[in-house]
């Protein structure tokens, strides 16, 4: 994942003059956020990973760029924080697992409510359909139809496919995410 680490580096550099970044990752449970925060912060994937509780903080340094991820609890207790923790952020990762179709009524729900909040009017919205190593994913297009991105107005919205046990696609997103700020 070298390459996905360089991307994710050469763009904090050149596009916070703070050096510094701040993103929130939510989304509904098991839907990759916690994997997508440990393969930007270690480059390492992997099956075992515990449920989020609340929330997870990870603060990393590459040079002279830090970077400030929130990690939130996907499960429905905690989904009345996302708001808190999306709040004054560069941009909002909300992670859906492109296999669960089941789920996508949910998700889409639940982006919406969180998209409602006054707070968070003009963030960025960075879509991340995971898991599509996994036969039968949703692509792109049905994710933007099934979470009604295309209704989404008051922000900029991206949406991509990836998975993060391999690097495919993550560089695009990174590259999204580097002209999107405050």
């Amino acid at each position: 994942m070298p390459g996905f680490f360089a991307s994710l580096f050469q763009w904090f550099s050149g596009l916070f003059f703070s050096k510094q970044a701040e993103i929130a990752v939510v989304g509904l449970q098991a839907s990759g956020k916690t994997s997508f925060v440990n393969v930007i912060t270690s480059g390492q994937w992997s099956e075992e990973v515990v449920p989020t509780v609340a929330f997870n903080f990870r603060k990393i340094r590459k040079g002279n760029v830090t970077l400030k991820i929130w990690d939130v609890a996907g499960q429905p207790k905690f989904r009345t924080m996302w708001e808190r923790y999306c709040n004054g952020v560069d941009a909002i990762v909300y992670v859906v697992d492109a296999v669960d179709q089941d789920k996508f009524k949910s998700a889409k729900f639940e982006l919406h409510q969180l998209l409602a909040q006054p707070t968070l009017t003009g963030v960025p919205l960075l879509v991340l359909g995971n898991k599509n190593d996994l036969d039968g994913h949703a692509s792109v297009k049905d994710l933007i139809t099934y979470l009604q991105l295309d209704k989404i107005s008051d922000r900029p919205v991206s949406c991509y496919s990836c998975s993060m046990k391999s690097q495919h696609n993550l560089d695009i997103v990174l590259q999204w995410l580097a002209g999107r700020s405050h």
